[in-house]
């Protein structure tokens, strides 16, 4: 393909205008390509990445994003977009567990918890990588863990695992842990050593600072989808939105739509979820094999519950995680807390830093599937109940919520099962060989670069491999464990990156 103006442009149709969708277009524009063309289903831009507005004035995400970055080229493209209107907020996470908040990741701080729920984690850490016996046999070493649940016993021994590892992390993936293969931990999972264990717990220490996101930017005004929102300008005329894929025939390169409407294309871009594509979508000759090996991908649905209150915002915690069975969400966000426009009177900050305002929100997010089913009929009560149980929402706050908002993900996380990159490796070169690249969050299936920036850049970097022949990186990152967690994969780390430490929030603009 040439970017010469002279030159005849291949046509290049992009399904999808979330972060991946917009990051190619993004992209395709920034280099002179003009013969493309994306296509959404919704009425907005952004995908799971948009924001709403409801009636009463309160803006809610899709989920608790954050804007961290590990590449430069994001960077400046939200700085190109964003200009000054975004915050810049310091992480101040923590788990809520057995009635107490120990600071995240739970695994580093252990000291917070009661004394023979502590003893009981360190002596199975100790166990584990000493390599004795537990309650599920010889422990291996992490490097033989043949899934993540033998990765867990093996990092982190009995006690961590029963009383946080396994709980917590099927409330997130609604998967047991032995379906899921070790390799997308990466930065998500924080490892520790018997030494820094014993050391934070003798000495009294806290480790606040793990983690890739421990301080990131966030739209002043406008929730996460305002960043993508702002794509609309650049990318005018070349995108169309409320229109849906019926079917795309392989062997004519046509593209049929729903409302009767059809596209021929010489090379497809599409961020749809890939089991969806290879089942349902695609028409011609496609083999069985292809279809079948699509199909025994797996993922989670979840369940967004935003509750508006009326008070002033209690707490200046970011987010939380929730291990323990007395709730249905594994996080919670102190949505309000990212930027004062998030409520419908924006609070006020004074010189002390203490904020003041009328309103805050939270955000709580559930998963479920087939091994962890949610009634929905509930799940406003349900949130609310878990809030009241885990001391978020005190006696009587209750009748200060003043607004609730719901929102049901049918695809909201790609489970990486043990199979799963041998599913890839089997179905992503088929579709390239006839013109069509899967790229994004579901589009690739890979949750361990599945982040927006992650997923924007997959954007990017296809269009530089399709018109300048430069090799992709992030679809193919290979993570490594490390104690910190900054350090983890080979693409680039934002200088914004800090202690993790609560300081005053900063805006722009």
């Amino acid at each position: 393909m040439s970017t010469s103006p002279s030159a005849a442009q291949p046509r290049i149709v992009i399904i999808g205008a979330g972060p991946t969708g917009l990051g190619a277009a993004y992209r395709l524009k920034e280099l002179g390509y003009a013969n493309f063309h994306m296509y959404d289903r919704h009425p907005y831009l952004g995908g799971l990445s948009h924001s709403f507005v409801d009636p009463v004035g309160f803006t809610w995400d899709i989920g608790g994003h954050v804007m961290f970055s590990h590449y430069d080229y994001y960077d400046k493209c939200f700085d190109t977009l964003m200009g000054n209107d975004y915050t810049l907020n310091d992480r101040e996470s923590w788990v809520r567990m057995m009635g107490r908040w120990v600071p995240y990741p739970f695994q580093n701080n252990i000291r917070h918890l009661p004394p023979q729920a502590c003893y009981e984690c360190l002596s199975g850490l100790i166990k584990a990588q000493l390599g004795s016996q537990s309650a599920r046999g010889t422990t291996k070493h992490h490097s033989e863990a043949a899934n993540f649940g033998e990765f867990i016993d093996a990092v982190f021994g009995e006690g961590i695992a029963k009383h946080f590892m396994r709980p917590y992390n099927f409330k997130v993936w609604a998967h047991p842990p032995e379906m899921m293969n070790k390799q997308w931990i990466g930065e998500r999972v924080a490892v520790i050593d018997v030494e820094r264990a014993l050391k934070n717990v003798v000495l009294g220490l806290d480790d606040f600072g793990w983690g890739p996101n421990n301080r990131f930017k966030f739209p002043l005004k406008g929730g996460t989808g305002e960043f993508y929102h702002r794509f609309a300008k650049p990318l005018a005329g070349h995108f169309t939105l409320q229109r849906t894929v019926k079917s795309i025939d392989v062997d004519a390169k046509l593209i049929t739509f729903a409302d009767g409407g059809a596209e021929r294309y010489d090379t497809l871009i599409t961020a749809m979820p890939l089991d969806v594509l290879c089942r349902d979508i695609l028409k011609g000759e496609v083999p069985a094999t292809i279809r079948d090996a699509a199909c025994r991908l797996r993922h989670s649905s979840g369940y967004m519950v935003g509750l508006g209150l009326k008070r002033p915002c209690p707490s200046t915690k970011s987010w939380m995680y929730f291990p323990d069975s007395d709730s249905p969400f594994y996080r919670v966000t102190y949505l309000s807390n990212y930027s004062p426009f998030m409520t419908p009177e924006p609070y006020t900050t004074d010189a002390s830093g203490r904020r003041n305002g009328r309103f805050y929100s939270l955000l709580c997010e559930t998963s479920c599937s087939e091994f962890k089913p949610v009634d929905g009929s509930r799940i406003v009560e349900d949130t609310i109940k878990g809030l009241e149980n885990s001391g978020l929402l005190e006696p009587g706050e209750r009748d200060d919520i003043v607004s609730t908002w719901t929102y049901h993900a049918d695809y909201s996380y790609p489970t990486p099962t043990v199979d799963r990159d041998a599913i890839l490796a089997q179905v992503i070169p088929w579709l390239e060989s006839r013109g069509i690249y899967s790229r994004g969050r579901f589009g690739m299936w890979k949750y361990e670069v599945a982040n927006t920036d992650h997923t924007l850049m997959q954007g990017v970097e296809l269009v530089d491999r399709l018109l300048n022949n430069v090799p992709e990186k992030t679809i193919g990152l290979v993570y490594t464990i490390t104690d910190d967690g900054r350090q983890a994969a080979t693409h680039e780390r934002s200088p914004l990156a800090g202690s993790g430490e609560k300081r005053v929030v900063e805006m722009k603009g």
